[in-house]
């Protein structure tokens, strides 16, 4: 009976606002076609090799990697957070559109070339292979599996959510049957054919997005052709209601705002799932274009999410808010897109298409999750440092494995997150930012980083965000406690913005550490050296393949004039 009540209570707290505890025939069947979609597709692209599992063969175009970065990228946070966080938290919530962005412009200029150049399969594989250190491929492989965990649980939550309005079945039912549809099909298709259901994922979630923006425009009488530019005087209308909504630092203080920007720039630019889209193309030409489609594909969403929230602000006050908006409740928020259309009164199989945008959006980002920590553990852990004469099929049983443990673990936790979906994404990409970034830009761009540094920096890493989390989230979450465990550190060091302070600081241990420590092997000089050689790479080569050859004459003879001084 207690069980019972308790899967029953997330429909209760939604049943003033989204229209839950109905199942709805065609939003039903809308979803159900997706969800067999993606398995056949799944299906029909299902890998037998582990180079077509991780990097998908590296046999990906820049416009379809393009779209897969923008699924991958469009997460339940993307789709349904931002919209709630612009509502509920006024200019503040900005932050997340601008971090979000502006770290693909870090990525396009310093880094995804760069990335394809060195050529391996995951990123512990750059780390371990560019710090010559199973230490360091050892720390990064468990980076990787906590932020895939992190992050995945936001993207469970808001399965959780949608299944409630489209199925009429508890968040908790909800959370459960869509968790362990995306650990089918990722542990059947591998990086492949996910990246396959990528494309179609964005394809389907920027349409849904889109029509329900577009169709509450025009319904009630907003917008015409441009909703982004027609929306002026809805957002002065939530203004007069909420001050924050247009006030800079209103409830929020300027090093706030800064520190979660910042967080989310260098997050976007440390993350494990992102990076791994530059090993999936044949050469860095393609990787730099991947990222230039990747970010138009993504801005076409964001450039919705403030007129969401200034749309949805409006309704919700006009009907079950009395006049506000900004209070509403975390699940009511997190589902503000969807709760928009309702509201709007839009015809239920267009709010039922927006809903399976939202599905598709979280299943898009949990699969490419997922292959990233699958990778980690077979290919960097079990392979790497426990056996490396692993055979294939080895190799793809861990793999699978792993998809499903940390599917499990997502989807208990998921059951009662810690957190708003924003906000738990927000704090993956601060342990990304801190912890991986440093070492990723130095290790690229410096040829003088240690295997030393690396590992100093990372291990300062993991203490500063996992300990920013662990004070102002996780133990007060699961111990009762109201306030931070260290109020005053959880006001500069907060779990969602922890790389304003950790970034310069793991840099700085870096340099530190690798100035006082012997530099590193010529070979691996060389690697650094070929990873922004201008010579173009073939399909499967890497920098290590060149440096080995010695690359051409030019490049040749350079190093061995390096190598003489």
């Amino acid at each position: 009976m207690i069980g019972a009540l308790a899967a029953m209570e997330p429909v209760v707290l939604q049943e003033t606002a989204l229209d839950v505890g109905e199942f709805k025939l065609v939003p039903a069947l809308t979803v159900i076609a997706m969800l067999a979609l993606f398995l056949g597709v799944g299906y029909f692209f299902r890998v037998a090799a582990v180079d077509e599992l991780w990097v998908a063969g590296r046999s990906i175009g820049p416009i379809e990697n393009g779209m897969a970065i923008g699924a991958n990228w469009m997460s339940a946070a993307s789709y349904l957070g931002v919209a709630a966080l612009i509502a509920t938290l006024g200019y503040f919530g900005l932050a997340y559109v601008v971090g979000w962005t502006t770290g693909y412009f870090i990525l396009l200029i310093f880094m995804a070339a760069q990335f394809r150049r060195f050529g391996k399969y995951t990123a512990p594989d750059f780390v371990g292979d560019r710090f010559y250190s199973d230490w360091a491929r050892g720390i990064a492989a468990f980076t990787t599996l906590a932020i895939a965990f992190v992050y995945a649980i936001g993207q469970a939550s808001g399965m959780g959510l949608m299944a409630q309005y489209i199925f009429g079945m508890s968040y908790e039912a909800g959370v459960i049957l869509l968790m362990a549809v995306t650990i089918g099909y990722v542990a059947l298709s591998g990086m492949l054919g996910t990246t396959k259901n990528m494309a179609i994922q964005y394809i389907i979630l920027i349409i849904a997005f889109t029509l329900g923006l577009y169709a509450t425009g025009w319904t009630q009488g907003w917008s015409t052709a441009l909703p982004y530019l027609e929306a002026g005087s809805e957002v002065a209308d939530a203004a007069s209601l909420e001050a924050q909504f247009v006030e800079p630092f209103a409830n929020a203080s300027y090093y706030a705002w800064i520190a979660l920007a910042f967080s989310l720039i260098v997050g976007t630019c440390g993350l494990p799932h992102v990076l791994v889209r530059f090993y999936t193309v044949d050469n860095e030409r393609t990787a730099r274009w991947s990222t230039v489609w990747g970010l138009f594909f993504i801005c076409i969403l964001y450039w919705g999410t403030a007129t969401y929230a200034a749309f949805g602000g409006l309704l919700y006050a006009d009907g079950p808010g009395d006049g506000t908006f900004t209070d509403m409740a975390g699940v009511e928020a997190d589902a503000l897109v969807v709760l928009t259309t309702q509201l709007a009164e839009l015809p239920t199989w267009l709010v039922g298409l927006v809903a399976a945008g939202a599905v598709a959006a979280a299943l898009a980002t949990t699969a490419g999750l997922f292959i990233s920590a699958s990778s980690a553990a077979a290919h960097d852990i079990y392979t790497n440092l426990y056996k490396e004469d692993a055979t294939q099929r080895e190799q793809m049983i861990v793999g699978r494995s792993t998809i499903l443990g940390i599917g499990i673990l997502v989807t208990i936790v998921g059951l009662n997150p810690p957190a708003l979906i924003g906000e738990l994404v927000a704090m993956s990409f601060a342990i990304a930012g801190t912890v991986f970034f440093p070492v990723f830009f130095l290790g690229l761009w410096w040829e003088h980083t240690t295997r030393e540094g690396a590992l100093a920096g990372m291990l300062s890493g993991i203490v500063i965000s996992f300990g920013a989390i662990l004070n102002d989230t996780a133990i007060p979450m699961y111990t009762g406690v109201e306030d931070a465990v260290i109020p005053s550190l959880a006001a500069w060091l907060p779990g969602t913005s922890s790389a304003l302070i950790g970034v310069p600081v793991v840099f700085a241990i870096i340099i530190v550490v690798s100035v006082l420590t012997d530099d590193p092997p010529e070979d691996v000089k060389r690697l650094v050296r070929q990873c922004h050689s201008p010579e173009p790479m073939s399909q499967m080569e890497s920098a290590e393949d060149v440096a080995t050859d010695g690359g051409t004459d030019v490049e040749a003879d350079d190093d061995t004039t390096t190598e003489d001084n």
